[in-house]
């Protein structure tokens, strides 16, 4: 957990939720070809393009999209467990997306609040949150255990809000999935989508993206007057 962080002149605590898998982690496709193999572990032959767009999504939505209604549900959780196993052994793998850490100690740097608002499993979190070397700027974090509705339901960014103290008109929130637009929208707050997650500028915007980079040093080089830029206070 970052520094307690002093309140603005005006008394208004602002501050930035950030999705990670796909948004600061290059784990999107990695996230893809866990869940076919689990898939194909399980006699599911699903193609990795289907798979690809409801990444971002809850793994038991996730599951309940792809798979035949009629199947037996009983071997849902299994099929999760699979595709957790084999992610982690792709953490040796995982890399930060170009000016991932930068944004973060950016946004940290300018006084605003700084959480992960992931609902990744607790042990893939603790593995990006080495990657991203950030401690020191991150103000709060989520996990899979904070939620009980998973994406696009905005359970994970109310706990991502309590655990900064934060309310949704001060927040913009950053991720590159469908369903991290649709959660934000679910709250009120603006989203500002990245393409490096492997979804496109249209869909983002679609599901209600107020605006859209290629990635953490995108946004980066035009934080001033992004959603976030927007957010800091009048000098």
């Amino acid at each position: 957990m970052g520094p307690s962080r002093t309140l603005p002149p005006d008394g208004r605590r602002r501050g930035v939720l950030f999705d990670v898998d796909g948004t600061l982690i290059d784990s999107s496709y990695i996230h893809t070809i866990s869940w076919w193999g689990a898939f194909r572990q399980y006699g599911y032959d699903i193609p990795m393009a289907s798979i690809h767009h409801f990444v971002g999504m809850g793994g038991d939505r996730l599951v309940d999209n792809l798979l035949p209604a009629d199947r037996d549900r009983d071997a849902d959780r299994e099929v999760m467990s699979s595709h957790g196993a084999l992610y982690a052994s792709h953490w040796p793998s995982l890399r930060a997306l170009d000016g991932a850490r930068e944004l973060l100690a950016a946004c940290h740097g300018r006084g605003l609040a700084v959480a992960l608002a992931s609902s990744a499993r607790k042990k893939d979190l603790q593995v990006m949150k080495s990657i991203l070397d950030a401690d020191g700027v991150i103000d709060g974090a989520t996990s899979a255990n904070d939620a009980k509705e998973s994406k696009p339901s905005p359970d994970i960014l109310v706990a991502a809000l309590r655990a900064i103290d934060l309310e949704p008109e001060n927040a913009v929130f950053v991720g590159d999935a469908v369903w991290d637009m649709k959660a934000a929208a679910a709250l009120g707050i603006p989203s500002v989508g990245v393409t490096c997650g492997g979804i496109s500028a249209a869909e983002l915007r679609d599901a209600g993206a107020a605006e859209v980079y290629e990635g953490p040093r995108d946004l980066l080089r035009n934080l001033e007057s992004s959603a976030i830029g927007k957010l800091l206070p009048a000098a």
